[in-house]
Formats: structure tokens, C-alpha cells, sequence
């Protein structure tokens, strides 16, 4: 009679726990990255240094608070014209920093033409200060003709305005008025958010001089 051999169970084991390695990494790591961390109530943020930061971590990182004078720099506009913020002393200043990488700032600068550029066209006493962070004037002139955008925009290759006002995340609004001091410090984009900030420029505009 032939002997039948015994199964080698340890090779089938061996088998079915690499099978299930390979099945395991292929659902957590689709894109070959990182598992995605858990989503927070943080705002719509890019250049984060940790992907669990709390609201109050990512608040910490803005240095200049709403009530608080704007400090003062020089700066570069694509155009190549420059000026202070200081000599901007008398109109409303909406200074808004961005970066053409940056998801949530394209999505807020979609807005701006029509929302902004428009809305307040003609009125002398506002001024729109886009600021390209950490950039050159070639990506962001790549960036103006792909999106066909015209309006103004401030260069700061070096990021030394932005180290002004805050150690991390884009896109900021800081919404500055007529006497210099910061009304309003904004972290990423949310819509209603934003709505939120083109009435407060409007009421900005509305009051006494």
C-alpha cells in the first residue's frame, strides 16, 4: 500500500499569512503613502508640519492677533513695482498669503476676481494684497497665464513677509484697517468663512473715516 504523504501545513500557513500581508497593505496604502490620518475639525489647510494638529496648535501659529498692529514691510509685486504696507495707512487691506501648490488657496483664489476684484472696484479705500509665499516670480507667472489671472500679487520668494505673521499654513487672511491694526486673522479657506470676510470688508468701508 502507498503511504500518502501529509500535507506540509507549515507552508500552507506560511502562504496564507502572506497572503493576507499583501491583501492588508494594498487596503491601508492604495497610493503606496501613508495611511491618511484621521480628519479633525482644522481648517482647509496645506504646508501643515503635522497632520494631527489640533485647531489650537494650528492658531498658535499666527503670530499677529486680530486687535494688533500689522508690522510693516516692503514688497515686491509681479509687476515689479514695490511699497510698504505702511504707506497703504488709510484704506482697508485685505493681505492674503498663497502659494500655487496649494489646493485651498486656488480654491480661494477663484473667488477673488468676482467676489473681490469686482465687488470692490472703484472704491480707493481697499486694497487686495495676495502674497505668493516661498515662490518664484517664474512659477508664479506659469501659474497667472495657466489660470488666466491679472489682478496684482505680491512676491515672497524668501518667505520673510510671511515670517511676519505666522510659522505655518496657508492660505491667511489678515484684514487690516484703516489705522494700521489687524481686524481679522483667517487660517485656510472655508466658503462661508470667507463670505463672512468680504462683509466685514464691506462694513469696514461703510464706517466713518
Amino acid at each position: 500500500m502507498t503511504e500518502r504523504k501529509k500535507p506540509n501545513n507549515k507552508r500552507l500557513i506560511l502562504m496564507i499569512v502572506l497572503l493576507a500581508v499583501v491583501i492588508a497593505l494594498m487596503w491601508l496604502l492604495p497610493d503606496g503613502s501613508q495611511p491618511a490620518a484621521p480628519a479633525t475639525d482644522a481648517p482647509k489647510t496645506e504646508q501643515t508640519k503635522n497632520t494631527n494638529d489640533t485647531p489650537d496648535d494650528i492658531e498658535a501659529t499666527t503670530l499677529v492677533k486680530a486687535g494688533t498692529q500689522a508690522p510693516d514691510f516692503r514688497v515686491e509685486m509681479f509687476d515689479g513695482t514695490t511699497f510698504t504696507l505702511g504707506s497703504l495707512r488709510g484704506k482697508v487691506v485685505l493681505l492674503n498669503f498663497w502659494a500655487t501648490w496649494c489646493g485651498p488657496c486656488r480654491e480661494e483664489l477663484s473667488r477673488v476676481q468676482k467676489d473681490i476684484i469686482d465687488r470692490f472696484k472703484g472704491n480707493e479705500d481697499f486694497v487686495f494684497l495676495p502674497v505668493s509665499r516661498g515662490e518664484t516670480r517664474e512659477t508664479v507667472a506659469a501659474f497667472r497665464e495657466k489660470m488666466g489671472y491679472t489682478f496684482p500679487m505680491g512676491l515672497d520668494p524668501e518667505q520673510k513677509i510671511y515670517r511676519l505673521y505666522a510659522s505655518n499654513y496657508i492660505p491667511r487672511n489678515f484684514l487690516i484697517g484703516k489705522d494700521g491694526k489687524v481686524i481679522s486673522a483667517t487660517i485656510g479657506y472655508e466658503a462661508p468663512e470667507f463670505d463672512e470676510l468680504i462683509l466685514l470688508i464691506e462694513r469696514q468701508l461703510n464706517s466713518a473715516n
